[in-house]
């Protein structure tokens, strides 16, 4: 049935209204609109949303499918209430070429779940040394226009310039894992009072803040645009601030779980608190809220990080990083941002699909739900309490930090273009 009346939501939060979905687009929002010809959805009490997008995602395919593929990925981030996701170029073989990044694209493209828009590497294989096919991948059918060596920083401040006047010529964006190599060998945690106490590795704040520094200032010099991936200490939060102060063209995200979780859960030895960056202080994540709350840090972004289960059940040194976060994102910023009274319900559209739908250019996502645009939306249940079970994930890995935890919230449905792509919890 190509019409669909959504009765009775609270659009952004605001006051219940109708809206009504004809093919894929928003044909009217309003009261008491008819529901003639239309499949009926009540959802009295509930908020919509436009739909949400990840800036960074680890989709794994090609080449580590054991941990998630484009369809699971997807699939995932439908449930969680996405209709477009970034996918990071750290595959086997990597994103450094229009061909892998096309493989992609035409992945996400066939299974439907939500759009896939691949993430170029910046240098090829990730090593750091020479340039990937910047221009070929922004050329190719997938239209490349983020770039990034998640997982590894672009430490090289040559390669970084030059990267950055790349991208400039087409308006693209370098995304970048700020993690300087040398401060951070052997790291395995945060550095502080926690690490010093359980004897491991401590990852020092400065190695983050002083990529961030310089790379603010190589775009202030070159004249592009940066983005920092997943921020994550107090210090970062001025630095950015100060480059914003100063009209430097940067943007940055923030973790969910960097916005909940810190170094006090490592004292658990439980690996699927092991992530990079890693888990910081409590005055860390109080200042990551109020920037993110003020519009310092720009968006939310998963870093949707999936692993099979022998990556991870394994003693702390050897066990992978990251964590899965698709599906668990909208209600961790419900418990941090928006029940903490931090951030109101069109807060959270604005930096969970508006604006890393403006920062990764991605058409028809992000847009007003109102009449005459796409109808690319999720519906929320607000109201809902209960415990995460990863059994019932739609993501391949189970390598959640929340299991058990009772949070807020659970998208109930969500609508890519106009079809239903989770129906009350289900996917179709």
């Amino acid at each position: 049935m190509s019409k669909i009346l959504i009765r009775g939501a609270k659009v952004l939060g605001g006051e219940p209204q109708d809206v009504l979905i004809d093919g894929g687009t928003i044909a009217a929002v309003g009261t008491a609109l008819s529901d003639e010809g239309a499949q009926v959805v009540e959802a009295a009490g509930k908020v919509l949303l436009p739909g949400l997008v990840d800036l960074h995602t680890h989709l794994r395919e090609p080449g580590r499918e054991d941990s998630e593929t484009v369809l699971t990925g997807t699939r995932a981030a439908a449930s969680g209430g996405f209709t477009a996701v970034f996918a990071m170029a750290n595959t086997f073989p990597v994103a450094d070429t229009a061909g892998v990044v096309e493989q992609v694209y035409r992945l996400g493209q066939e299974h439907g779940y939500c759009d896939v828009q691949p993430i170029g590497a910046v240098t090829v294989g990730l090593e750091g040394r020479k340039l990937a096919e910047l221009g070929a991948m922004h050329e190719s059918a997938a239209g490349v226009t983020v770039f990034s060596d998640d997982g590894k920083c672009v430490d090289d401040a040559v390669i970084m310039r030059r990267a950055l006047e790349y991208v400039k010529a087409f308006g693209g964006v370098v995304a970048q894992h700020a993690q300087e190599p040398r401060l951070t060998e052997g790291a395995q945690m945060n550095e502080g009072v926690v690490s010093a106490e359980l004897g491991l590795g401590g990852w020092p704040a400065v190695a983050e803040e002083s990529i961030i520094a310089r790379d603010v200032l190589l775009a202030e010099h070159v004249g592009s645009r940066v983005h920092i991936c997943h921020l994550s200490t107090a210090g970062s939060v001025e630095i950015v601030r100060w480059a914003k102060s100063r009209g430097i063209d940067v943007t940055a995200e923030v973790t969910p779980h960097h916005l909940l979780l810190t170094d006090e859960m490592v004292r658990t030895y439980n690996p699927v608190y092991k992530v990079n960056p890693p888990l910081r202080t409590e005055r860390d994540v109080m200042a990551l809220r109020e920037a993110l709350a003020d519009g310092t840090i720009d968006i939310v972004a998963t870093d949707h990080a999936p692993h099979p289960h022998e990556d991870k059940d394994c003693e702390w040194a050897a066990a992978a990083m990251g964590m899965v976060g698709l599906e668990t994102a909208l209600s961790v910023v419900q418990a941090t941002m928006v029940d903490t009274g931090l951030l109101t319900w069109a807060g959270v559209a604005e930096r969970m699909s508006v604006k890393p739908a403006q920062i990764g250019q991605a058409g028809g996502h992000g847009r007003p739900v109102s009449a005459g645009e796409p109808a690319n939306l999720t519906l929320v249940d607000t109201e809902y309490r209960g415990s995460v079970d990863p059994a019932g994930f739609a993501s391949r890995s189970r390598n959640t930090p929340y299991e058990g935890r009772e949070l807020p919230g659970r998208v109930t449905h969500t609508w890519l273009r106009g079809k239903a792509t989770l129906v009350d919890g289900k996917l179709t």
